[in-house]
């Protein structure tokens, strides 16, 4: 597993965290064709190697054209009559954000990540200044600097191939900041909307200054896959972002790519249900499958006064057992759940896409004893299937002994 870990004890930004994967080593070149593709109003970037209180760290610096002002500090308004000083990002909507995405030169999936970003945000900003994200105008978001760091940022974790993202807590700090509203208390309402709805956790120091910002944590929030730093692990790479501030904090964000032994644990639910239809079982199985179950399976028993019953079983994750057993005692008659705390031993494995004959097949890549096999996932088998009326057995050996030699 390649996972990444964010030490944002001395805050984040956008910018930083751009820094931070460059730093590590995502690649410069792949960066400069897709900031390059970008059609919006003219910018230029500056990549330079700084210093924060003697650590060295790297600095990724958006330049706009016709515009100085510090970005950080402006603020959202969904106000369309205020005119300004760089009154062309007034009129800015999340969609005409996604529009400027969809013309960069980017992979799907950076692609996906930076509108999960800007979606973050502009719920987190919505829900401060009581609109509708459709009438979310972006400032500080939509101003072009930030467009352009959170396209960035997500070529840079995409480029990096990261399966895991670990990002423990957040930190900010206190006091006010101005912004065109007047002055507002840090946190700032959008980072703690972002918090509060996307399941961060928060660190707030006694320092009198904004650490984090609103883009910084939704790029957070998007990302992150899980708070829970292993309590041993090697460090495989390191990379540091300078944030533009001077602060008698360091002012960097360090972000850490590790190894680590995967303890794997997994929880087992299961109930044993005498008096319930089969409609009902079939149902429940397609919503605990919709809401997380890992697997879902049913096992004939009998039980007391020789009642022929079935067994559920569902395999899960630890944060969704709550979810799940909800779905069982609300759609069956059970009255009690037991359930399990399981270890497994997992392969190694990630999905991938094959180019065949046939266009793009999706396969999973299981590594054994250090030997790659390669099974093809049955949803792509199925749709060339009816695309061209061969049969499934003949389709999958065809694809499988081409991926296997």
């Amino acid at each position: 597993m390649r996972s990444l870990y964010f030490d944002c004890s001395n805050g984040i930004s956008g910018d930083m965290s751009v820094a931070a994967l460059l730093d590590l080593g995502a690649d410069k070149e792949v960066l400069d064709i897709a900031l390059s593709s970008i059609k919006t109003d003219e910018f230029d970037y500056k990549i330079t190697k700084v210093k924060k209180h003697g650590i060295s760290a790297l600095d990724f610096n958006v330049i706009l054209k016709h515009d100085n002002h510090d970005h950080d500090m402006e603020y959202l308004t969904s106000h369309h009559h205020e005119h300004h000083h760089h009154h062309e990002h007034i009129h800015r909507g999340i969609d005409d954000v996604f529009r400027i995405i969809d013309s960069a030169n980017i992979t799907d999936n950076a692609n996906k990540t930076a509108k999960r970003i800007f979606e973050v945000l502009a719920k987190a900003e919505a829900k401060a200044h009581d609109t509708d994200i459709k009438n979310v105008h972006f400032h500080e978001v939509g101003a072009v600097d930030s467009i352009v760091d959170i396209i960035a940022f997500s070529v840079c974790v995409d480029n990096l191939g990261i399966d895991d993202v670990i990002i423990p807590s957040l930190t900010d700090g206190t006091g006010f900041v101005n912004c065109r509203h007047g002055t507002i208390p840090v946190p700032v309402p959008a980072v703690i909307n972002i918090v509060s709805d996307n399941g961060l956790k928060l660190n707030v120091i006694d320092f009198k200054s904004e650490l984090t910002t609103p883009t910084g944590a939704a790029i957070c929030a998007a990302v992150k896959t899980t708070d829970n730093l292993p309590d041993g692990f090697k460090i495989i790479g390191q990379g540091i972002g300078a944030g533009k501030r001077e602060y008698s904090l360091p002012g960097i964000l360090r972000v850490f790519e590790i190894e680590y032994e995967k303890e794997d644990t997994i929880f087992k639910l299961e109930t044993n249900i005498d008096d319930t239809t089969g409609e009902a079982l079939g149902y429940t199985m397609e919503e605990l499958f919709k809401n997380g179950a890992l697997d879902v399976y049913y096992m004939p028993v009998y039980m007391k006064k020789n009642r022929p019953a079935y067994m559920l079983n569902v395999i899960c994750k630890e944060c969704d057992i709550q979810k799940l057993e909800d779905i069982i005692f609300l759609n069956t008659t059970t009255i009690g759940i037991r359930h399990i705390k399981c270890n497994r031993t997992v392969l190694d494995r990630r999905i991938i896409d094959i180019e065949t004959k046939y266009g793009i097949v999706k396969a999973k890549e299981v590594i054994i004893n250090g030997k790659k096999r390669i099974y093809p996932e049955y949803e792509s088998i199925k749709e060339i299937c009816s695309r061209t009326g061969k049969g499934y057995g003949e389709i999958y050996n065809e694809i499988t002994s081409l991926l296997n030699n």
